[in-house]
């Protein structure tokens, strides 16, 4: 069972920029994919960003160009720059690995930005 430790969450204004981390606990080359969603109250978990065992990246169009998902093998971290944020971006941000069957999730983390 793969487990996953999100942090670097916060309260930033509208422009600003934040990086959050994801620590997993097992060597990250052997998942399949990792990647982050966020999700706010009454809505359903929406994807942002995936990055593969081959390093390619995927990023939702709602955040193309202004967030960008990366990896540290050597320390199993995975993260996600986020840059120019908008308040439309608060949410809870979780970390996703897939490592089939099984799919991980961590504890999520709160990214607030106001206006």
């Amino acid at each position: 069972q793969v487990q996953l430790v999100e942090s670097g969450g916060g309260l930033v204004q509208a422009g600003g920029s934040l990086r959050l981390s994801c620590a997993a606990s097992e060597n990250i080359t052997s998942i399949n994919a990792m990647g982050w969603y966020r999700q706010v109250p009454g809505k359903q978990r929406e994807w942002v960003a995936t990055i593969n065992s081959d390093g390619s990246t995927r990023h939702a169009d709602s955040v193309n160009g202004r967030f960008t998902i990366s990896r540290d093998n050597a320390k199993n971290m995975v993260y996600l720059q986020m840059n120019s944020l908008k308040p439309e971006d608060t949410a809870v941000y979780y970390c996703n690995a897939i490592r089939w069957p099984g799919n991980y999730w961590g504890q999520g983390t709160q990214v607030t930005v106001s206006s």
